[in-house]
Formats: C-alpha cells, structure tokens, sequence
C-alpha cells in the first residue's frame, strides 16, 4: 500500500510520548490555540513521569517567593555554573531560571497540576550558590477517579516502593509513621487507617486511587490534557518521521487499528522517554557496562530509544558527551520468582544510621548520605573490573527499625528474603562476608573504623551527615548525627547494589526551544525534542531534588509556546550545542 492510501489524521502538533515532557508540551500548544494528537507505544499512559518521585527542581517558584525563602537568580546561576563546570548552557539554564516559574504558574492557573513546596536542600548546598531550601516542589497527591474509564490507562507506580501497592509521599511526610509503627501509639493508628483505606480502595477499584508522587503529576497531567480533548492514543508506537522537502510533516504510526499517517502542520515533538533500555546505545555510553559490569533501570522497559533514532535518521544529532550520561541510581533485583526480577530504586534507605555501604573488598567507598547520582557516580569510579557493585550492610537492629532496599522494617518478616537470595545474613560479620561474596577481612576491618568514630557520631573516612542534604533524609531522632551510628551486634545483613539510572542524560541536541539541530547546529525544519529525549541542561550532574522533571516541563512549555508562535525571542542556538572533540556518535 502506498503511503498516501493509508488513513491519514491531520493535526497541528503530534507529540511522541505521554510523559510530562510530551504531555506538558501538548498542553500548552492546546492552551495556545493549536490542535494536537499524543501518541504513546505503550498500552497506559504517564511514562517515566508515573514512576517519579514528581519532584520538580524550580528555583524562585511562586511557592518559594509565597513561603519568603531568600533565593536571587544571581545565586541560582552560580549554583549552576557551579554545577554544570564546562557544560554550562547560559541561554538554555536562564530561559529555564526565568520560565520555571511561569511555567508552575501556568499550570496551577489553567489546568489540574498543583503543586506543594517541599523541604528539600539542594543536593550539594554547601557548593557556590546552593541553598538549603525552597528550590524544589512536589505535585499534590490526586484521586484518579477524577480520570473516571481513563483511569486504567494511568500508569501504575512502580511496584517494588509500594507496600501493597500503597503509594507513600516523596516528601517524607508519612513514612516517619510506617518507621515508628510499632513504638508510637499515634503512628500506629496512622497506618492502621491509611492501610485500611488502601485496603478498601482494592476492593472498590483494584488499585489505589489516592496517588503521591509522580503517579499524581501525571495523573493531573493526563487529565488536563483530555479535559482539553487532547487524544492520547496508546499502544500506538511511531514507525518513522515523514519528511517532505526537508522538513518533518508527520510521522507513521501503528495503532489497534493498523497503519497510518498523522499529518503535522506545525511540528513533531519526540518524548519518547531516553534510551535507559537501549541496550546498544548503553553499551557505548555507560562506562561501567564498558567495563562489563551490570546496569538494571528501573525505569519503564520502553524507553529504548525511540526518539533518538527517529532523530537521527532525519538528520539529527545524538552524542555521548556528559562524564554522567545518566542520572545514576543505586538499584538492588528484586526477585519475583520464574528469574524474573524487580528494581527497587535505594532512595532512602543509604542515609539512615547504621547502614554503611562496601565494594567486593570489603571497602568503604564514598559517603552513603550523599544523593543517588552522587553515589552512583562514586561506583562507576570505584568499580573493580566488571564489578561494579557494591553491598550495603547493617545489623539486626537496625534492619528492623529502618528495612534494607525491598526489605520492610519490623514486625514485617526477613526470612523469605534471605531464602529467595535478596538479602544475604551471617551471624557473624566474616560469615555475612562469606555468604555475600565479600572480602571478609576487608568488611571486618571498614566496620571496625567506621564505628571507631561512629561511637561519637562521627564518619571519619567521609564525612557523612555533614550537609543539610545528608540530614534531609536521615533519621532525626538519632544524636548526634542523624546519619551516623555504630554497625552493632549480629546477626548481619547484606543486599547487594547494581548500577540503575532515573533517565538518561546524553540525548538529541537542540536549541533552546527544543528544535532538533542537524550536523552543522541548524534546526530541522517541523522537528522538536523535549523530556529526556532532549539532552539536560545539567550537563551530566545532578544538582538538586527535581532537577530532571523541573526543566522537563518548563522546556516542554517554552517549546509548547513556540510552536504557538509565543516564543520568538528565545536564543535559537544553545551554547550546550557546540561539538567537543571528545564527544562520542551515540
């Protein structure tokens, strides 16, 4: 069949991936006057937006300015040269500083997403122009029956950081109760009510309705983008970009009901998501899968790097430039039985006192309390030939107060988690070294200095709880360092920690609107990037809590408003588009 018999769709703007990247960008075109259509390959809609924490990094946001947090963009600016050393993007990181803002206003203004500010420090607050506050926002926890039918297209949480598929607050705020369960009478009763309300939501609905996090931003998302009657056709996966004459007019796309073509007047928009399950592409842009060692993301399985060859084979660009092509995060395998396998992303577990994390020698290796990125990177750099792994370890009391990775604290159960091979457990610290693999004369030694200065809680080797990012998620009841205490009496446990990431990144190069640039950095006429098919304007660090959704969606508005003929004056050219001799063809 000829391209031109098939059914074909016109609109103004098609955008590839339902994500808050596409979702924020088709919103805002729609809200502009344009006619938009989202198309999205898997069967549910959200991407990697649903698994988030729905943290968004937007320094001098209207929640911020409300609250009265001294904060100046002379101080943000700094805090991202800093930050970003050699890739620092001047035009692209001031449209971000100077459209965050607007974009948050915006959106609580016109449509379903609101937000709640949060207490979250910069992840490195002490560096030139950090702040201990105000620079991060959280999207306020929705009822997806506001979604009525489409509410079984949302996608649903990542299973391994639910408890019972019970989603808990990114901002800390309930999880004090699931700790202090069993030792305080009002905890107690918190969660009892909150597990029976998740109980009788089961029942009712086969879900949990009363979502948190990133489940709740995309779920706002969603509907106020089909409040809009913007159309998200899922399990419809883009075949190829149509190009005429040299620009981009649409794309093939096959749906339940075949092949077809969608006709875009003004531009195609790729938010396919990254390529953290490109297998190829990681293979040549992870070192430590260079070096042979294993990469398990807990990000969605279909984030394969869509965007990215559809870029490319209409002319774009898509370099490994960053040291951190990735936004790291320390993963352990959950097993599911049948050798399959789950990721639970360690987010929370590393600052708590009495956890200390090791290489295969037994060594320590890095602060376990700084951020997930940070420690990641940490590995990549310590990683002993293709190990790149490392093993947190803590005693039995400590496990029951806190829990280790999928682990729950107490009175939940430990034993099938040592039988299924999750957790590994010695009643001595040589015998847990030798059931983990791990050099036991290397774990006696690190935990016997740790606990040298962890006495007095202090981390002598790196420094831990030093930061107010540190304390942020430690255990504030713990004196005098909520980061640090001692590794006590056995028995012991070990869980063993593989490389994962949050999303990639490296991407597509573009300017600061998102228009995808050729070979010689001029624009592909009718071609857009946002989220993270877009490479980051933080230039392969990770500054702060939100630092990937935050300029996803003020990009993927500043990019909305130019396909609506709203953003002119924006630079056309990003000083993050220049080519580096060391950059590495993705």
């Amino acid at each position: 069949m000829k391209m031109s018999d098939l059914p074909t769709t016109e609109c103004d703007v098609l955008v590839i991936g339902s994500g808050a990247g596409g979702l924020s960008t088709a919103i805002t075109a729609r809200k502009n006057g344009l006619d938009v259509i989202v198309v999205e390959k898997e069967p549910v809609f959200g991407g990697t937006t649903a698994f988030s924490g729905g943290v968004l990094w937007i320094p001098l946001s209207p929640h911020a300015k409300k609250a009265g947090y001294a904060d100046t963009r002379e101080e943000v600016i700094r805090y991202m040269k800093a930050e970003t050393g050699r890739w620092y993007d001047g035009p692209a990181v001031e449209a971000f500083i100077d459209k965050g803002p607007e974009m948050v206003a915006f959106f609580e203004r016109e449509t379903e997403v609101r937000f709640i500010p949060t207490l979250y420090p910069d992840y490195h607050p002490d560096a030139e122009g950090g702040a201990d506050i105000g620079r991060s926002i959280l999207a306020a926890p929705y009822d997806i029956r506001e979604l009525g039918p489409e509410m079984a297209r949302l996608r649903p949480p990542l299973a391994t950081i639910t408890f019972i598929g019970m989603m808990f607050n990114s901002a800390n705020a309930d999880l004090k109760h699931f700790f202090r369960f069993t030792k305080s009478f009002t905890s107690f009763r918190y969660v009892v009510k909150r597990v029976l309300n998740h109980l009788k939501e089961l029942a009712l609905y086969r879900r949990g309705i009363n979502v948190t996090s990133g489940n709740a931003l995309a779920a706002r998302l969603a509907k106020s983008a089909l409040d809009l009657k913007i159309p998200i056709r899922t399990s419809t996966p883009a075949q190829e970009l149509i190009v005429h004459d040299g620009r981009v007019t649409g794309a093939m796309v096959k749906g339940p009901e075949g092949l077809q073509r969608i006709v875009a007047r003004k531009g195609v928009v790729l938010a396919g998501g990254g390529f953290s399950h490109d297998t190829q592409r990681i293979a040549r842009a992870y070192p430590h899968v260079q070096a042979g060692g294993e990469h398990f993301s807990p990000v969605p399985r279909g984030n394969t790097g869509d965007g990215a060859r559809l870029a490319e084979k209409a002319g774009g660009r898509v370099e490994i430039r960053f040291s951190s092509p990735a936004a790291w995060m320390p993963t352990s395998k959950v097993p599911l039985g049948k050798g399959e396998y789950g990721a639970f992303p360690h987010l929370l577990d590393r600052y708590k006192p009495g956890i200390i994390g090791v290489l295969k020698n037994g060594r320590r290796f890095t602060n376990e309390s700084n951020s997930y990125h940070d420690v990641g990177a940490a590995m990549v750099a310590a990683g002993q030939g293709p190990d790149t792994g490392m093993w947190l370890v803590c005693d039995q009391a400590t496990i029951g107060k806190y829990g280790l990775g999928y682990a729950k604290p107490a009175p939940m159960p430990l034993g099938p988690l040592v039988r299924n091979g999750y957790l590994a457990k010695g009643a001595t610290l040589r015998e847990l070294a030798q059931n983990a693999g791990i050099d036991p004369d290397g774990l006696e030694q690190s935990v016997r200095e740790y606990n040298e200065g962890a006495v007095q809680g202090v981390d002598r080797q790196f420094g831990r709880g030093t930061t107010s990012f540190n304390r942020y998620l430690a255990d504030p009841d713990n004196k005098p360092n909520p980061c640090v205490a001692p590794v006590g009496d056995g028995p012991y446990y070990a869980l063993r920690i593989v490389m994962g990431d949050l999303g990639t990144f490296d991407g597509i190069t573009t300017d600061v609107v998102g228009r995808v640039l050729d070979a010689q950095d001029q624009p592909i006429a009718g071609l857009y990037a946002v989220g993270n098919d877009r490479a980051s304007v933080m230039g392969g660090n990770y500054p702060g809590a939100g630092i990937t959704l935050g300029p996803i969606m003020t990009f993927g508005y500043i990019t909305g408003r130019h396909l609506a003929g709203l953003e002119p004056s924006l630079s056309s050219r990003s000083a993050n588009t220049s080519k580096e001799a060391d950059a590495i063809p993705a």
